[in-house]
């Protein structure tokens, strides 16, 4: 099946998610399943009806499926890490168009504030081979790696901590419209600047929220879609990118190039531009992620991204209203996985307060060293 036959082949037809924050006692199993009863909930849906079953974070799939009492036609489990959000949903496209399940369920649990997960450390190897340059001489977080980055852009293009900061006024803005949002109170540029250093130049305000919760999508076929509960968005295009290849954390280009790839492939098989984009959800680890993701996947030219997000091109009324929802930095740490929740929820009009007037395309990003893209649209077209 060729890029094109995949426009609009699968739809999402269900969302769900738990409570966001300190959630002790809730193992990810537990949470996982918290979040997929309320996407089936949404869905109109059984358990019985699922035969494809992704988790991403859930331990084991196996006993995930023991829990449910299902016995899926089609099953796959990925790495925790945030990137794995948009490659999942693109894995659950793919088996769908593939014939090889009709209803798939996309599941993530995430205990890691109750349990006090830290990113970085001794034990911690983020997911790839960098540690061979970096681990010895004790450089183990990637909130130090994207500090790095961030640092070298600004030499490169002048970009400044004060222009950054309106990433995180904007997300916060937003999260405090989003009633199950983690952090609420509005923030000024003033705030940003004056939080604590956590690896300069990166300051507390820089930083996403690592929380307890959990997510869930249904996805199936756009012909079964039609007969479900909810509205249907419809997976317009999909892309995928990598850099892999020797020590790239941080990388030279800012993941510049394969972001390029993967948001080429991606608008390419929704046969649409950048300027039809109603809102935009951008993988926000960090504050500068979202400014490289910006400039890699064609929204502003590379180095432009500092001055670009100023005057509130990302805000609601904006340009491009950016993680409606708060994002990671001010709703929760999801990974991923509630940006393309809030994606769907705006292409269906159910987000209240913060909703994007006449949503009909959704652009979600990730830049890693798996980088995906991936458009939502409100009609088949």
């Amino acid at each position: 099946m060729g890029a094109h036959a995949m426009r609009n082949a699968a739809a999402v037809v269900g969302v769900g998610h738990t409570s966001f924050g300190r959630l002790p006692g809730q193992t990810p199993y537990d949470l996982g399943a918290w979040a997929l009863r309320e996407a089936l909930a949404d869905a109109g849906l059984k358990h019985t009806d699922i035969d494809g079953l992704i988790v991403s974070r859930v331990p084991d799939y196996q006993r995930f499926g023991e829990m449910l009492g299902i016995n899926p036609r089609y099953t796959a489990i990925t790495p925790g890490q945030g990137r794995m959000s948009g490659a999942s949903i693109q894995m659950a496209a793919m088996a769908i168009a593939a014939g090889m399940a009709n209803v798939v369920a996309l599941v993530y649990g995430n205990d890691g504030r109750s349990v006090g997960e830290k990113y970085g450390g001794e034990n911690d190897r983020y997911g790839g081979g960098d540690g061979g340059l970096w681990f010895p001489y004790g450089m183990t977080s990637p909130g130090a790696a994207h500090a790095i980055m961030f640092q070298r852009h600004a030499e490169l293009y002048g970009t400044t901590s004060e222009q950054m900061a309106a990433v995180s006024v904007a997300f916060r803005k937003h999260a405090s419209m989003t009633p199950h949002a983690v952090m609420r109170n509005p923030i000024t540029v003033e705030d940003h600047q004056n939080s604590r250093f956590i690896v300069e130049p990166l300051h507390l305000l820089d930083y996403c929220l690592i929380n307890d919760g959990g997510v869930a999508l249904i996805v199936t076929s756009a012909e079964r879609a039609r007969d479900m509960a909810k509205k249907p968005v419809y997976i317009r295009g999909f892309g995928q990118g990598t850099e892999l290849a020797g020590s790239n954390l941080p990388p030279d280009d800012f993941w510049h190039a394969p972001m390029a790839s993967a948001a080429k492939d991606c608008f390419r098989m929704a046969d649409v531009t950048h300027a039809d984009m109603d809102a935009l959800m951008v993988y926000d680890n960090f504050t500068p992620t979202v400014l490289f993701s910006l400039e890699g996947a064609g929204f502003c030219p590379i180095g432009e991204s500092g001055r670009w997000v100023q005057g509130g091109r990302l805000e609601l009324g904006g340009e491009f209203p950016t993680n409606t929802s708060g994002g990671h930095l001010s709703e929760s740490y999801m990974q991923g996985w509630a940006l393309n929740v809030e994606a769907v929820r705006q292409l269906r009009g159910e987000t209240g307060q913060r909703q994007v007037k006449d949503a009909k395309l959704v652009f979600y990003c990730c830049a890693a060293p798996l980088c995906t893209s991936i458009i939502y649209g409100s009609d088949a077209q």
